[in-house]
């Protein structure tokens, strides 16, 4: 019998039969699961074991070029630990997001490590894959039909935009990881996804409450996070009707009723709501109520069933090439003359390569240390006794970034400005070459909702056994 299978047997009566227990291993596999807190949470025996392997939070570029955030050699250790733990418990075992962006090259990679694993230590399961990824077309008739809504202050992309981009995808809610438990699939590894999702799908098949399911899905998906000090130890979370009990495998994280209250607002413009592709969950009316010094009971959460499903698109577009020029300064006469140097400095740059790159480019000075991370409305009162200074570039080569950064570094370390004192140069390179050449660039061309009739044709399903 399959793993779903005797997860079903054992819960005959739903919310009734018995506690339910979901083991979050990992609230980003491939960073590193600290293991000790695993094998706590292992020997506790969850019902079943998910995990999120990715988040938009990097940035566009590894949707854009389909490489994995994390690096393969922590990437495929973090994957064996849990999967030979569910498959030594005979549990299900639901991994969102795959390879960071969840489109199908991260899919890809991650399919290729689960086989390797499987096949090195002789590992036999059913394995439900879902893809995540939305033809460009069906984006181009939601643009026409208006059924897309921006997050933000994103512009709404033309079909050219939609073309161009190298990944699109959606994230899928429970209702595709329903289907794929429908499989009796003992291992289930998903595109992009909603972290909720994967928490959630085992518990709605077992007919426990909504409400409370995703909000402890919400909360046990960022693992230890949510606790005081914070980490990213593996969490237990325990339904028990209409109520769930939150626990950290790490003794030394605590979950307290203001450490989980405050984690609603992770993520969430609207602490009391939180937008799901099948639905909303309400937290107005929730109470956290400390059950010791380790551990919190929460209950009070509500879920409303959506009039019309959506789902969040993603997409990137590449832009160019990138490449940076990093140094430093402590000579106080440059910082306080920073902006007419750099303004200066670009001018002369352009006026010098006009007419020797056959295409345009972008130059960013970031001053770290002044105004680099926030754009601050006023200049500090002291000036910064050091800054770092980065200089990016974007053109459509890499040839030809770096032969803007070349010239910006040689304008920069020269550039004369009133009061000098030395004409050796302006800055200091922490390393040489200064310029770095960083690779492709891309942006988000898509970043919105788009309005669905039905969810599951968006989130085919292939099932093999391994």
């Amino acid at each position: 019998m399959s793993a779903v299978g005797k997860l079903r047997d054992r819960f005959p009566r739903g919310a009734e039969s018995q506690p339910l227990r979901a083991l979050a291993a990992s609230g980003q596999l491939g960073y590193g699961i600290p293991e000790p807190a695993l094998k706590s949470g292992l020997e506790r025996e969850p019902d079943f074991i998910g995990c999120d392997m990715g988040s938009i939070d990097p940035g566009p570029h590894y949707l854009g070029s389909g490489q994995i955030a994390t690096s393969d050699i922590m990437t495929r250790r973090d994957l064996g630990l849990v999967l030979r733990g569910a498959r030594a418990l005979d549990v299900p075992l639901l991994l969102g997001t795959a390879g960071c962006a969840g489109a199908r090259p991260h899919l890809d990679t991650t399919l290729d490590m689960i086989r390797a694993i499987a096949a090195d230590e002789d590992l036999h399961f059913k394995l439900a894959v879902i893809s995540a990824d939305i033809p460009a077309d069906t984006v181009k008739a939601a643009r026409r039909e208006n059924r897309l809504r921006p997050l933000g202050k994103m512009a709404t992309p033309s079909d050219a935009e939609i073309d161009g981009s190298t990944n699109l995808v959606a994230q899928m809610g429970t209702e595709a990881f329903r289907r794929a438990l429908d499989t009796e699939a003992d291992v289930i590894i998903a595109g992009r996804a909603c972290d909720t999702a994967i928490f959630t799908a085992v518990p709605e098949m077992l007919d426990f409450p909504l409400g409370p399911a995703t909000h402890m899905a919400k909360i046990i998906e960022c693992t230890s996070i949510c606790c005081t000090p914070g980490g990213r130890d593996a969490m237990l979370g325990t339904l028990e009707g209409d109520t769930f009990l939150i626990e950290s495998m790490n003794p030394e994280r605590h979950a307290t009723p203001m450490s989980v209250a405050a984690h609603a607002l992770y993520e969430q413009a609207d602490p009391y709501s939180v937008h799901e592709p099948e639905g909303t969950l309400h937290l107005d009316e929730v109470v956290y109520d400390a059950v010791d010094a380790h551990r919190v009971r929460v209950h009070g959460a509500r879920w409303e069933d959506a009039a019309q499903p959506s789902v969040k698109l993603e997409g990137a577009i590449p832009v160019g090439e990138r490449g940076m020029v990093l140094a430093g300064a402590a000579d106080p006469r440059f910082i306080a003359a920073v902006d007419e140097i750099t303004e200066a400095v670009e001018k002369t740059v352009r006026d010098l390569l006009g007419e020797t790159l056959a295409g345009d480019f972008q130059l960013f000075f970031r001053v770290y240390g002044r105004d680099g991370v926030v754009p601050w409305p006023d200049p500090p009162a002291e000036p910064p006794r050091e800054v770092f200074v980065m200089v990016e570039c974007i053109a459509p080569t890499a040839d030809q970034v770096k032969t803007v950064l070349a010239c910006c570094k040689q304008y920069l370390l020269h550039h004369g400005f009133p009061g000098r004192l030395s004409t050796a140069g302006n800055i200091a390179f922490p390393f040489t070459p200064p310029e770095v050449l960083a690779g492709p660039a891309y942006r988000f061309s898509l970043y919105h909702v788009m309005q669905v009739d039905e969810l599951a044709p968006l989130f085919p399903i292939q099932v093999e056994e391994l």
